[in-house]
């Protein structure tokens, strides 16, 4: 298909009225990005992801948001640079806002997104997930029945938590604080976890486990999530809401062209 030379073409028939045309469009360019990374380079080439982003914020027919959310699954599994080209299309937003609010279906494909990008993403791009929001939704797909999107869902806020311990361990102002640990544990997430250690499929059970115990228990963990303090010692709270990550943004900004984050 590639080879034809259709890709453009494909990537025009994502902007079309017509239902008819437009879901066939979208659903053989999103085939096209379950290939390798340089397939999915050309479909990003082809300006793709600004038709993706419209059709998530301007189109309300549930089939194809549900469409254009597995075909962005299908390019953050792909390299960091096509992670940062996703991120810098301000796709990310709305994404995350169909993860929190959409049905089911849409949720699910969103979830993969996101997660997606935080097995392959920088530290920073990490870091900028959950600056725009991401772990309450992601903690609260860990209620719902399909047992293969809470295993999504765990595996993005693991990788999530783990950028938070590497930054607890190298940001001194932190004193040691893994300030994602605590965004999880006010979005209830803990709880949950905690839940998932009698569910019934033992992956699942197993993954919590690790989670709660790597995260949250004993000594390290209470210290991990420990109530921040000012300068006078006083505590203070984060808002989960409004994850800006304070003390996590870098202070020239993301810069998500490099490697992982020191």
């Amino acid at each position: 298909v590639i080879e034809t030379g259709v890709c453009p073409r494909l990537v025009e028939l994502l902007m079309h009225t017509t239902p008819a045309v437009l879901i066939p469009a979208l659903r053989t360019v999103g085939n096209i990005v379950t290939g390798d990374d340089v397939q999915t380079q050309m479909v990003i080439n082809c300006q793709a992801l600004p038709c993706l982003l419209h059709l998530l914020t301007h189109n309300n027919k549930k089939s194809i948001k549900k469409e254009a959310c597995w075909t962005i699954s299908n390019i953050t599994a792909g390299n960091q640079q096509q992670i940062k080209n996703v991120i810098d299309a301000n796709i990310i937003p709305p994404l995350v806002m169909l993860l929190s609010t959409s049905e089911f279906d849409i949720r699910k494909e969103a979830a993969w997104a996101i997660s997606n990008a935080t097995s392959g993403g920088t530290h920073d791009q990490i870091k900028f997930l959950v600056s725009q929001g991401c772990i309450k939704p992601l903690c609260d797909l860990l209620k719902c029945s399909d047992a293969r999107i809470i295993s999504v869902a765990l595996e993005g806020l693991e990788n999530i938590l783990k950028v938070g311990k590497a930054e607890a361990n190298m940001v001194a102002e932190l004193n040691g604080i893994n300030q994602f640990a605590q965004f999880v544990a006010e979005a209830d997430g803990l709880d949950k976890l905690e839940e998932l250690e009698s569910h019934r499929n033992n992956e699942i059970y197993e993954k919590a486990l690790h989670i709660v115990q790597e995260y949250f228990d004993g000594e390290d963990g209470d210290q991990d999530i420990a109530p921040a303090t000012d300068g006078n010692g006083q505590s203070y709270s984060f808002n989960a809401d409004s994850q800006a990550a304070q003390g996590m943004m870098p202070a020239g900004g993301f810069n998500f062209a490099g490697g992982f984050g020191q």
